[in-house]
């Protein structure tokens, strides 16, 4: 079973970059969200991409002609989407960690196996934060339960993700001022949002959690040519946004919770809304 496992998770990472044919995923994203594109956080997955770095900023400051130094860079491939019922095969639990990784063949005390250690540890500590704070916290390990958590928090499944797109002909791209050539809102209706942010495992986990605010997806222009539409998440509620969110409040001289602070999603995370 687990050397079954072990050659599926390397079966589906070289499938992903080798077959143009319609994977499970993407058969089951045509079934249960038949109206809503597949995102690119989504298809990276599947045929894996790349992630982008984030910037803060402030909403007022989000209009053509604003200038911004962000770095894209592309994540190596190795993430393999798992089915629900293959991801539920693998037990997800510190405690189980030694069991997990005889499993996955990981050796213990290697990188990956601490970012597993450091992953399993943030989703239990955000599930138990996530029982005491207006939004519920959550560690999907397929796309199924990730769909599922989405329709849960947002009272529907006619819902669709967006997520950030890069265009460029370098591979990575180098940390470069962009120029804001255009904005335009993402309808949210309510303002009720869930982000979903992917985590470093074994294989692709992504922590969700609901969000209240605004979002924008921007198009960017780099000084060599690259070209992202890059979505921007906004929000004044610090409720499960860590230090970083806190700290930005501070770098940009603004009280916390007092206006929407803003910040561009990396390629790997995406935004989940009502149609």
């Amino acid at each position: 079973m687990a050397r079954s496992l072990a050659a599926l998770l390397l079966l589906l990472v070289a499938a992903a970059g080798a077959s143009h044919a319609a994977s499970p995923a993407e058969m089951y994203w045509k079934i249960a969200l038949p109206t809503s594109p597949m995102p690119g956080a989504i298809r990276d997955l599947v045929n894996p991409a790349s992630s982008a770095a984030s910037v803060f900023f402030l909403e007022k400051d989000l209009f053509p002609g604003t200038k911004m130094t962000i770095h894209f860079t592309h994540a190596t491939a190795g993430a393999a989407l798992l089915s629900r019922g293959r991801a539920d095969s693998v037990p997800f639990a510190s405690e189980k960690l030694p069991e997990i990784l005889s499993q996955l063949f990981i050796p213990a005390g290697s990188p990956t196996a601490d970012a597993m250690r450091s992953t399993l540890a943030e989703c239990e500590a955000a599930r138990i934060a996530g029982e005491t704070t207006k939004h519920e916290h959550y560690c999907a390990t397929s796309l199924e339960s990730m769909v599922e958590f989405v329709a849960s928090s947002l009272g529907t499944r006619d819902v669709h993700a967006v997520s950030t797109e890069v265009i460029s002909t370098l591979t990575p791209t180098p940390r470069q001022a962009y120029r804001v050539e255009a904005v335009r809102p993402v309808p949210v209706p309510g303002g009720d949002m869930v982000a979903c942010h992917r985590m470093p495992y074994a294989y692709a986990v992504f922590g969700l959690h609901g969000l209240k605010g605004a979002a924008y997806t921007v198009t960017l222009a780099g000084t060599d040519g690259t070209m992202a539409e890059a979505v921007a998440a906004c929000h004044g509620d610090l409720d499960g946004h860590g230090v970083a969110v806190a700290e930005a409040y501070e770098r940009l001289g603004v009280a916390p919770g007092s206006v929407a602070v803003c910040h561009f999603l990396p390629q790997d995370d995406m935004l989940w809304v009502r149609n």
